[in-house]
C-alpha cells in the first residue's frame, strides 16, 4: 500500500520504517527541514536501537522516502498517519495544535479530489490524543470539503529502546473505526505483524483513544505503587527486592513494571497521566487514584537526593557527585521528564559539582545545562575525585563494573543506587557504603 506518515519523531519514524520493511511504499513527512535533511543523508535525529539499519535498507530499496512536501505525499497515499507531538498544555490537557494543523493541511490537499469507495482514503491518528479527537479531526476534514475521507484511530504501544520489536511483534493491534471496510483495510496493513495469532482488536474510535490512556495509566500506577512500597520498606528495614518477588509470582500481579526506582519519566507517562486527570476534570469526575499516582511520582524523583543529603548530613556545598545515567530509561537518548534531571537540579541548587555520563543522552543534557556539568566520555571518567556515585539509569554497561577501580577513583566510597542494580553484600565487600531504593536504609 501507499502510506504517508506525518511526523518523524519516535512514533512516526518507527511506524513508517516498519511499514516499509513489510513491503509498503512509505513517505515520511516533517515540517522541519533539518530533520528531513538528516534522514535523507542516511542519519537519524533520534537514537533507537536497530532503527538506523532499517531506515538505510528501506531507503536503498526505494520503499522509504522523506520530504517536507505534505501536499504531494498526502495526495499519493491511501493511508495517512498523523504521528505528531501532543505535548502537555498548561492546563494539563494534551495540546492538539499540531494534530489539527496536520488535519487542516490534509483537508486542503484533498478537497478537490472526487470521492472513492469506503477505505480508499483513510487518515489515521497515531498520536496519543484525548477521547473525541477522532471525531474532531473528521469534522475538520468534512468542513474542509473532504467528507469522503475516513478517519481511524490506531494508538501506539511502543517502548523507547524496544520500539522496533514492539511494532514488529505487537502484543495486540488496536483500531478504532466507524466503518467495517476501514477496519479491513487496516487489518490487511497489519497482517504481516500478526502471524503469531496476536489479536487485531476493532472498536469505536472513542474506545481506541481511551485504551491508550488506560494502558499507560495502569503501567504508571504499578510504578508508583512499587515505589511507595519501597519507601515503606526503607522505614521498616524490609528489602523491596524480596517483597517484589513475593508479590510478583502472584499471576494476578506479575513482575512487569514492579521495579522500584527514582520515578518514571519520558514522553508518555507524565503527560498522559496529566491528560487523564484533565479529562476527568472536564467531565466533573475527580480521578483520585491518578492524582495520587502523579503525586507519588513527583515525590519519588526527590528520594535519591534525600538519601544523598542525609548521608552527608545536609552539608552538600562544595561536594562533587558522579551521576551515571541521564536518559529516562536505557536504550534511548530521550531525557524528557528524566529523573536524572531532577536530581541534577537539586544537586546544583545545593552547591554540588556534578560529573555525568550516559551512553547516548550526553548531548541532549549538554544542550540544557551547558558548562554547569562535567561531561565524561567514559563511565569511569565521571568518578575521578567524586565524593560519591549516583546511578539513575540502569544501562547494561553499568551492571558489572570494575568495583575495585570505582573504589580507587572515588574520593568518597559511597554509592547511591537509584535502580537497585547492585547487590548490597557485594558492595560491602568492596568497602562501599551503599544506598538502594527500598533496601532498608533511609
Amino acid at each position: 500500500m501507499k502510506v504517508t506518515v506525518v511526523g518523524t519523531g519516535y512514533v512516526g519514524l518507527v511506524t513508517g520504517t516498519c511499514l516499509a520493511e513489510s513491503g509498503n511504499d512509505v513517505t515520511c513527512v516533517d515540517n522541519n527541514p533539518a530533520k528531513i535533511e538528516t534522514l535523507n543523508a542516511g542519519k537519524l535525529p533520534i537514537y533507537e536501537p536497530g532503527l538506523l539499519e532499517l531506515v538505510q535498507r528501506n531507503r536503498h530499496d526505494a520503499r522509504l522516502s522523506f520530504t517536507t512536501d505534505l501536499r504531494t505525499a498526502v495526495r499519493a497515499a491511501r493511508l495517512i498517519f498523523i504521528a505528531v507531538g501532543t505535548p502537555q498544555s498548561e492546563a494539563g490537557d494534551a495540546d492538539l495544535t499540531a494534530v489539527f494543523a496536520v488535519a487542516d493541511a490534509i483537508g486542503a490537499a484533498l478537497k478537490d479530489e472526487p470521492p472513492g469507495p469506503p477505505g480508499s482514503r483513510v487518515v489515521i491518528t497515531k498520536s496519543t490524543v484525548p477521547v473525541g479527537t477522532n471525531k474532531a479531526v473528521a469534522g475538520r476534514l468534512a468542513a474542509a470539503g473532504c467528507p469522503h475521507v475516513e478517519v481511524a484511530s490506531n494508538p501506539e504501544f511502543l517502548k523507547e529502546g524496544a520500539a522496533i520489536d514492539d511494532f514488529m511483534k505487537p502484543d495486540r493491534v488496536v483500531v478504532g473505526v466507524r466503518r467495517p471496510e476501514v477496519a479491513e483495510v487496516l487489518r490487511e496493513l497489519y497482517a504481516p505483524f500478526l502471524r503469531t495469532e496476536r489479536p487485531f482488536l476493532v472498536m469505536t474510535p472513542e474506545s481506541a483513544e481511551m485504551t491508550k490512556y488506560a494502558a499507560n495509566a495502569m503501567l504508571a500506577t504499578k510504578i508508583s505503587f512499587i515505589n511507595e512500597m519501597a519507601n515503606l520498606c526503607d522505614r521498616l528495614h524490609a528489602d523491596i527486592n524480596d517483597v517484589r518477588k513475593g508479590i510478583g509470582h502472584d499471576q494476578r500481579i506479575g513482575f512487569q513494571f514492579l521495579f522500584p526506582g527514582p520515578g518514571y519519566g519520558g514522553s508518555c507517562f507524565p503527560k498522559d497521566i496529566e491528560a487523564v486527570i484533565a479529562m476527568g476534570r472536564r467531565t466533573g469526575l475527580p480521578l483520585k487514584l491518578m492524582q495520587a499516582v502523579d503525586a507519588v511520582n513527583d515525590d519519588q524523583k526527590l528520594v535519591l537526593f534525600g538519601k544523598i543529603a542525609a548521608h552527608f548530613g545536609g552539608d552538600l556545598a562544595g561536594k562533587t557527585l558522579a551521576v551515571w545515567g541521564l536518559a529516562f530509561k536505557p536504550r534511548t537518548d530521550d531525557i524528557r521528564e528524566a529523573p536524572a534531571l531532577t536530581l541534577i537540579d537539586e544537586l546544583l541548587a545545593a552547591g554540588v559539582k556534578v560529573r555525568v555520563h550516559d551512553p547516548e543522552a550526553m548531548e541532549n543534557v549538554r544542550a540544557l545545562y551547558g558548562e554547569k556539568l562535567y561531561y565524561a566520555d567514559k563511565p569511569y571518567g565521571a568518578l575521578e575525585g567524586a565524593d560519591g556515585l549516583a546511578i539513575v539509569t540502569e544501562w547494561p554497561e553499568f551492571r558489572n563494573p570494575d568495583f575495585e577501580l570505582i573504589r580507587r577513583l572515588l574520593a568518597g566510597h559511597v554509592v547511591f543506587d537509584g535502580r537497585n542494580v547492585y547487590d548490597e553484600r557485594t558492595m560491602s565487600q568492596y568497602g562501599f557504603t551503599y544506598y538502594g531504593i527500598g533496601r532498608g536504609k533511609r
